[in-house]
């Protein structure tokens, strides 16, 4: 039995069919676990919702920007985007099905010892903390208030449960780097090396409350894959004709295909 961590999909079906191959995945033993960004941009995202909804207990997810934008298109609370590929999920017979699950799913899991996030988490975060602060936005989000904080994601608000909240799934879903008190370097991009002068990879910065815990995340395809001893990037650009990445969590063993979309 083997628990695997996968990087980004972002729709790359046929990717990630080849890599359950290339890690000989066995849904009967094995569980795969995925730093968000189901969908998106890659052609095919409809069928990678379905099937890993459908594995049910031998799979999860924690939640994207991607995701979340999905959810917040589905709500009418954002317009179509450039590159956006998403239309075959709001138009499918099973949308509401879909996305309900989509709701449910966590910004945070810990899997053992290892943390999974889909973008980061702030340096003055300790992994309880980072816990805390999922169940709170996943609450809400799966609540009938979860309209009001896609909402407050969209508009930057930070005020009161709902605002805190969406500022935490904002650092969830979007973080990169951060200055040297730990707060977000908001909007940057592109590689650590290229930073904004006094800004660094968030999990660069020393004292780093979380350090010791081996972090596994996506996002940042300008990072690319990064194997640091406890934060380990995933995001290795398969829906940018890269790779798709997995890592066995027992032994830090790592995965890879080429991306088949």
């Amino acid at each position: 039995m083997a628990t695997y961590a996968v990087g980004d999909v972002q729709g790359c079906y046929r990717s990630l069919k080849a890599l359950l191959r290339e890690i000989r995945f066995d849904p009967a033993r094995d569980r795969l676990l995925f730093v968000g960004d189901l969908v998106n941009r890659g052609p095919r995202s409809l069928d990678v919702l379905r099937f890993v909804r459908d594995l049910g207990g031998r799979a999860e997810t924690v939640l994207g920007n991607h995701d979340l934008h999905l959810l917040s298109r589905a709500a009418g609370l954002a317009r179509k985007r450039a590159g956006d590929t998403l239309e075959q999920v709001l138009r499918s017979r099973d949308r509401d099905d879909l996305l309900g699950w989509l709701r449910e799913r966590p910004f945070a899991l810990l899997a053992g010892r290892t943390l999974l996030v889909h973008a980061g988490l702030l340096p003055s975060w300790t992994v309880a903390g980072t816990l805390s602060r999922s169940a709170r936005a996943s609450r809400l989000l799966a609540s009938e208030r979860g309209d009001a904080l896609l909402r407050a994601l969209g508009s930057g608000d930070e005020g009161g449960p709902l605002g805190r909240a969406a500022a935490d799934a904002r650092v969830f879903t979007r973080l990169r780097t951060v200055d040297r008190r730990g707060a977000p370097c908001e909007g940057f991009k592109g590689a650590p090396e290229a930073a904004p002068p006094g800004c660094l990879a968030w999990y660069a910065l020393p004292g780093r409350r979380s350090a010791g815990t081996p972090v596994v995340f996506g996002h940042w395809a300008a990072l690319g894959l990064h194997l640091g001893r406890d934060a380990v990037c995933l995001d290795s650009g398969c829906v940018w004709k890269g790779a798709l990445s997995a890592l066995r969590l027992s032994d830090h063993a790592l995965f890879q295909v080429r991306s088949a979309d």
